[in-house]
């Protein structure tokens, strides 16, 4: 600290100051710049250096501890056996839900835009021929069988089940069951059933009464079998054999969303029928109506509550 000396003896002589050391003379500008310089360059290599070897460790190490990354789950694919299988699951759930509250139905609902198409009495020596002119037109339809036939056509219910129609219950021997006792009637049932299954094809989950006769009875065992009846709102008369125009006439009279529709495969010469079904599916389709089959019109638009079910119908 620098001292300032004052000479009180003679107080007009004026305060000596004692000489200050010399300042080192300040640096210059791109002195400074330059020192600047080589710090930020030092701290760039320190950044690139520690970079690399972050780098480095995760090339040799990272990825055994790298958490894998996410996948979407493959599809499901089922084969085509898992398929039918699913179908006839969903099937069986619709038929289930109208039982609940109906033990026979006449007709589909009507908000949709699907027909069915029903064959009685087969299988006969027309039935595989039948079955194949449905493939051609794209449809599948349910057909009604009579057990006892199997033995002589079981050929035609065999492509029904490999083409993907159903097969449903026309009892075994073709009776009035409204003339039988309760226990023959649930006899024509169970045989007819036996008979399916025999083939391999599932338990048949639908029945139609042959002639339409049936009774009480009738129902109570349809009941205790887990059976649907179907009866039909379109009666083409193709077992009398009036010419293929006038079955395509019949099938198209008045046909509307719901409708089902009744036709034979068997119990006589059946070529009229054939023939007219490429008139009858283009008849339905420029209305814009599509053929299925029974259980899937249940599923698709199932009739609503309510719905009136005859005593008995003319014929079947």
């Amino acid at each position: 600290m620098k001292r300032w000396d004052w000479t009180w003896d003679d107080p007009t002589k004026s305060a000596s100051v004692e000489p200050e050391p010399p300042r080192p003379a300040p640096p210059r500008l791109h002195q400074i710049r330059r020192r600047r310089a080589i710090g930020a360059l030092a701290l760039l290599a320190i950044v690139v250096l520690v970079l690399v070897l972050v780098l480095a460790a995760g090339g040799r190490g990272g990825a055994r501890h790298a958490r894998p990354r996410a996948h979407a789950p493959a599809p499901v694919r089922l084969s085509a056996a898992e398929q039918t299988a699913l179908i006839h699951r969903e099937e069986d759930h619709a038929i289930d839900s109208v039982l609940a509250y109906a033990p026979a139905v006449v007709q589909g609902g009507p908000k949709g835009n699907e027909v069915a198409l029903t064959f009685d009495d087969g299988p006969g020596p027309y039935t595989t021929q039948l079955v194949d002119k449905l493939n051609q037109l794209h449809v599948r339809a349910t057909f009604f069988a009579i057990g006892f036939e199997e033995q002589y056509f079981s050929a035609g219910t065999l492509a029904e089940l490999r083409s993907g129609d159903v097969v449903g219950n026309h009892t075994q021997s073709h009776p009035l069951l409204a003339h039988l006792s309760k226990h023959a009637q649930r006899e024509q049932l169970l045989d007819q059933t036996y008979r399916i299954q025999l083939l391999g094809g599932p338990t048949p989950r639908l029945f139609r009464p042959p002639y339409g006769s049936f009774n009480a009875d009738t129902l109570h065992q349809l009941r205790s079998l887990h059976m649907l009846m179907v009866l039909w709102s379109t009666d083409t008369g193709d077992y009398e054999r009036p010419g293929a125009a006038a079955i395509a006439e019949r099938a198209l009279a008045g046909v509307h969303p719901g409708s089902i529709i009744l036709l034979h495969d068997a119990g006589g010469n059946r070529t009229q029928t054939i023939a007219a079904l490429p008139a009858i599916i283009h008849g339905l389709r420029i209305r814009g109506l599509h053929p299925v089959t029974v259980p899937r019109l249940l599923l698709d638009d199932p009739p609503p509550p309510g719905q009136r079910i005859p005593t008995t119908l003319a014929e079947g």
